[in-house]
């Protein structure tokens, strides 16, 4: 984008990131919307609890600042701010709530990042920049590299220099970093672990954007539906295949990787216990920035499935008041036949074109073929006196809830994660399909465990009959801080 007079101008009258800075009262809507919602990983919040945590923000202020300072309740605030006009809030109402719900816009995200980077820092780092653009330039230039040879000799270089490396730390001379160097790659780390986890919001988004104009094109659309059909998945699979639509994907999978996980942990413990690192920051949410990641990527995968349910949901909707505009136009039909059943009018009076003429061969007619006799044999037989046990009919598939949850606790002991198909696979199901069951009841009460929809993992189970059976479901993921 340019940045010409009337592109900022335009942007200055209608961006809501903008208007947010112009606002009177910014500092409140920056330092609340910030406490609630960014510092905590807040993804969204009821609005009893938003107007509660905001009256007690305004009281403080009213005392400090006096009372006259901010004389509108909470409620007026909140809505002000969830205006279109503003566009600092997100007012929604969830799938199978009647309560208002608020979550921040990327709008104000932007704004909250850009007035922190305002403050003024005790050591700005550009070593740990220059790196990155020259690893960045490198990855690009090997990645997308067709001969062979040279990718060859690349690889070998870097082979060579390891051996150089490996050959100096046996000899004695190890480089370590200086305390300089750490920071000013720590400082980096951290910048961009936190505009990480702002992007998922945008991401987020993107998608309610694309919902609305595939909602709006239905709504317009004037041609066939299968030409409908066609474009809508056709900018589904646009969406999907885009690059951030890769990268994301790319992202979670390794996000979700318990070996990845395992090793950041690592990392992040062995960073922290440096020196240098503490002589500048005891950021506990860096401690635990990738199960924020988590928890935001898991909001994102929820946001993007309830999207697409509920557009299939309008599909199905619009088709069914096609059907029933189908049957209004046939009942008409219908009403005008019943009207001129006493008085056919004379001549022609509907024409109907045939799409093809309709030619009978004889030898197209099957010869005849008498119908089979069946011979239903009615007498009833007297079935001889027999004790029928009737307590099989009271007897019940019992699963003990408490014994699944030791099975995950017992798992967890010596792991961070698990996945459920490993656990039915150390523990095998006993009681079937209830067992099952029981088991995902177990996970969807607890906050630690993880439903990923972009994977599945397949069941397998013996009945009381010897029969094999088998499931496919999506992929729970059990997590160490699981409590039972």
């Amino acid at each position: 984008m340019s940045l010409t007079y009337s592109s900022l101008n335009q942007l200055f009258k209608i961006h809501p990131s903008w208007r947010l800075l112009r606002a009177e009262n910014a500092p409140l809507i920056l330092s609340f919307l910030d406490k609630v919602f960014v510092q905590l990983n807040v993804r969204f919040m009821t609005q009893a609890n938003l107007v509660s945590k905001l009256e007690d923000t305004l009281y403080q202020l009213r005392i400090s600042e006096g009372a006259e300072s901010f004389p509108r309740t909470a409620q007026a605030y909140l809505d002000d701010w969830a205006q279109n006009d503003k566009g600092w809030l997100r007012k929604f109402y969830p799938i199978g709530s009647d309560e208002p719900h608020y979550d921040l816009t990327p709008a104000t995200e932007k704004v909250l990042t850009w007035v922190e980077s305002l403050t003024a820092k005790t050591f700005v780092g550009t070593e740990s920049r220059l790196l990155t653009i020259f690893e960045l330039l490198k990855q690009m230039v090997f990645g997308s590299e067709t001969d062979a040879e040279t990718r060859i000799a690349e690889l070998e270089k870097r082979k060579g220099e390891l051996e150089n490396e490996i050959q100096a730390i046996k000899s004695g001379n190890m480089v370590f970093m200086d305390e300089t160097s750490i920071r000013d790659r720590f400082m980096q780390f951290s910048t961009m672990a936190r505009e990480l986890l702002s992007d998922f919001r945008a991401v987020e988004h993107n998608f309610r954007q694309l919902d609305g104009q595939v909602r709006e094109k239905i709504a317009t659309w004037d041609g066939t539906k299968g030409a409908l059909l066609e474009q809508i998945f056709g900018d589904r699979d646009v969406i999907v295949d885009s690059d951030q639509g890769k990268s994301f994907k790319a992202f979670w999978d390794f996000l979700m990787s318990s070996r990845s996980q395992e090793e950041f942990t690592s990392l992040l413990e062995k960073v922290f216990s440096m020196d240098a690192v503490k002589s500048i920051t005891d950021d506990r949410r860096l401690r635990r920035i990738h199960f924020d990641w988590l928890e935001a990527g898991e909001h994102t995968q929820r946001t993007v499935a309830s999207l697409s349910q509920q557009l299939r949901k309008y599909l199905d909707n619009q088709a069914y008041l096609e059907n029933k505009r189908i049957m209004e136009i046939l009942d008409s039909i219908a009403k005008k036949a019943l009207q001129i059943k006493e008085c056919i009018p004379s001549g022609n009076f509907m024409t109907i074109n045939d799409s093809a003429p309709d030619i009978r061969l004889p030898m197209e007619r099957p010869l005849y073929t008498p119908p089979l006799k069946v011979i239903i044999d009615s007498a009833i037989k007297e079935a001889a006196d027999e004790e029928i046990d009737l307590l099989k009919l009271y007897d019940q598939v019992y699963v003990d809830k408490f014994e699944l949850q030791a099975h995950i606790q017992k798992e967890l002991q010596t792991r961070d994660q698990i996945t459920l198909s490993a656990v039915i696979e150390k523990h095998p199901l006993s009681k079937g399909l209830a067992e099952l069951v029981t088991y995902l009841t177990i996970a969807s009460e607890n906050s630690f465990t993880f439903f990923d929809d972009l994977h599945s993992d397949e069941i397998r189970w013996k009945d009381c009959n010897g029969i094999w059976k088998k499931v496919t479901i999506s992929r729970v993921i059990f997590n160490r801080n699981y409590h039972g």
